[in-house]
């Protein structure tokens, strides 16, 4: 696989790192391009195939991965798989792009180790975890139950956080964002004004 950089955001859930990663793809001076992940869950709310995940079911999801089609992959929660496939970043390279990734933290760290020389990997980190809880709440999309689970699982996430090249502070929002541009036209070698 050749191509442009590797762009990755991972946080635990409702640190803010896919309002960030949409500001990003709004910069044009970036040339950025979004890695759709695929997915065994089902979609929620307003989410498209295609757009927001490849929905496709654990079955499908598992042959992916005898096939060696995968780039990275997860199984998160029990039959609830994540991964990259190597034909989306190969299809975003192909047009030129640098590539950019919404990912959970163990992703990330496994792509960051397979292409280390063109990779930059930011960990999003929130204000605390009782303010995720209350952005995970907010969200409406998930029980109680699930919520707790992330919650738990965000724990160990928090710790991952010197793994990578960079660590953005979510405590307000606009200062993240100027952050997280600084950083990625600084990588992919872009000049901004402030």
């Amino acid at each position: 696989m050749k191509g442009g950089k590797l762009i990755i955001f991972s946080a635990p859930s409702g640190s803010g790192k896919t309002t960030i990663v949409r500001h990003l793809l709004k910069q044009p001076e970036l040339n950025l391009a979004f890695s759709v992940s695929a997915t065994s869950r089902v979609s929620r709310g307003e989410e498209k195939h295609g757009e927001h995940y490849y929905f496709i079911k654990v079955s499908e999801f598992k042959q992916h991965i005898k096939n060696d089609d995968f780039l990275e992959w997860e199984e998160v929660y029990r039959d609830n798989f994540y991964g990259t496939l190597k034909s989306e970043v190969e299809r975003l390279w192909a047009e030129g792009k640098n590539v950019i990734f919404d990912i959970d933290v163990a992703g990330g760290l496994r792509i960051k180790k397979k292409f280390p020389e063109v990779t930059l990997a930011v960990f999003v980190k929130p204000p605390s975890i009782d303010e995720l809880k209350i952005r995970l709440k907010k969200r409406s999309t998930e029980s109680d139950d699930k919520i707790n689970m992330r919650i738990a699982k965000a724990s160990v996430e928090l710790a991952t956080a010197p793994q990578f090249d960079e660590i953005i502070k979510n405590y307000d929002l606009d200062i993240a964002l100027k952050e997280a541009h600084k950083l990625v036209a600084d990588y992919v070698g872009v000049d901004i004004k402030n």
